[in-house]
């Protein structure tokens, strides 16, 4: 049987907690592997945490400055010459743009390492597939990127999110959360299909459960209308009723949401007390504006109008939220426009999925300390166009 089939069927068949075992057995037995290991990244986007089960332990690898980091910041494999004979390969995993983490394999080096990195490279991203599954059935890969212990409210939110990247033909995203490990309200959402793109950006409201509780409530009322095949201005008309219903105006969640037209760039718009879009387009930043409307839950039945704007091919479009945008440095000065648009030129040449945890680092500088006092969202989202 071809080695590569033996991986995969090794792979499909494990039980959700041994997908590192069955990996490293086939790995050792038909690449001449010496060490095989699998480490995730974990939800700062700071480390690459080991999967591993005590006592087999071992330290977390910087994201930046690492060999690991390399291949998983380039999305390429990276090889590490070692002493002797043996090469390192650091393959990416990654499940359709969704950055998941670096299996690492020892291996002899020369024709060997070279013969067999491309299919090293691609059973990476068949035990990405498989990770992204397990998950579902065991904690393993969940634990593995804590690097400390969640907030009850960072669990349910990043339980709500659809992942922290995504590349099609048409687009590439990126986004990210910040404080990782003890986030509020802020959150995203993204959906696809042959045709569009779905993206709501949130700005939640209140901190701590609370805050998680509002905005599980939003997001899942906007995804069932959604899933219900409800035009845009009625998505937002039928969640802010759901949150009315509950809250009867006390608290309320500004939300940003888009569906992009794949084939033509066509977009269209509702701003309910929306987060901050910018666009970066031939080189100039520029604000993106809408005719803002409530937020959803402040009023009972608020009727939502949507608006339309074009992305062309190349536009980057970044969206913040107040923790961004109105974080004060030590003397008082906003980050605002100004510091939002040097920090977009600043990182034009990375890739989409790169963008926000490179702005939230600046964000952290121009705050001068390191612990924000809100959430800070940030979503990169980059348009090719068909």
């Amino acid at each position: 049987m071809n080695r590569f089939v033996a991986a995969e069927r090794a792979l499909r068949t494990a039980a959700p907690h041994q997908l590192l075992d069955a990996v490293r057995r086939v790995l050792t037995d038909q690449y001449a592997a010496d060490s095989v290991e699998l480490f995730l990244a974990d939800y700062g986007l700071t480390v690459l945490q080991p999967v591993s089960v005590l006592p087999h332990t071992l330290q977390p690898v910087p994201v930046h400055n690492s060999p690991a980091g390399r291949a998983f910041g380039a999305q390429e494999p990276y090889v590490e010459p070692l002493t002797g004979d043996l090469v390192r390969a650091h393959l990416p995993v990654t499940v359709r743009g969704d950055r998941l983490g670096v299996l690492t394999v020892t291996l002899p080096g020369g024709e060997h390492s070279q013969g067999c990195l491309a299919e090293l490279a691609e059973i990476a991203q068949v035990l990405g597939h498989e990770v992204v599954v397990a998950e579902r059935d065991t904690d393993l890969y969940l634990q593995a990127r804590r690097r400390d212990r969640l907030t009850l409210a960072a669990e349910m939110q990043w339980q709500l999110l659809p992942g922290r990247s995504c590349v099609r033909p048409e687009y590439e995203l990126g986004a990210q959360l910040e404080p990782a490990y003890a986030i509020f309200g802020d959150n995203f959402d993204w959906s696809a299909t042959a045709d569009r793109l779905s993206l709501y950006v949130t700005n939640g409201m209140g901190e701590g459960i609370e805050a998680s509780l509002l905005t599980n409530l939003a997001i899942n009322a906007l995804r069932n209308a959604r899933r219900a095949g409800i035009p845009l201005a009625d998505q937002a008309a039928l969640a802010d009723q759901a949150v009315y219903a509950h809250y009867r105006g006390r608290c309320y969640l500004s939300v940003l949401m888009l569906d992009f037209e794949l084939a033509t760039g066509r977009v269209r718009a509702v701003d309910a007390g929306s987060p901050h879009l910018l666009r970066l387009r031939q080189g100039a930043v520029e604000r993106v504006d809408f005719d803002a409307q409530l937020p959803l839950g402040m009023f009972e039945e608020t009727d939502y109008v949507a608006q339309e704007f074009r992305a062309e091919p190349g536009d980057r479009l970044v969206f913040v939220s107040d923790g961004v945008y109105d974080v004060a440095s030590p003397r008082g000065e906003p980050y605002g426009d100004a510091a939002l648009s040097r920090a977009i030129q600043s990182t034009r040449l990375l890739p989409a999925a790169e963008v926000p945890r490179a702005i939230l680092r600046e964000l952290t500088g121009h705050r001068g300390r390191p612990v924000p006092d809100d959430d800070a969202l940030v979503v990169c989202l980059d348009w090719r166009g068909r």
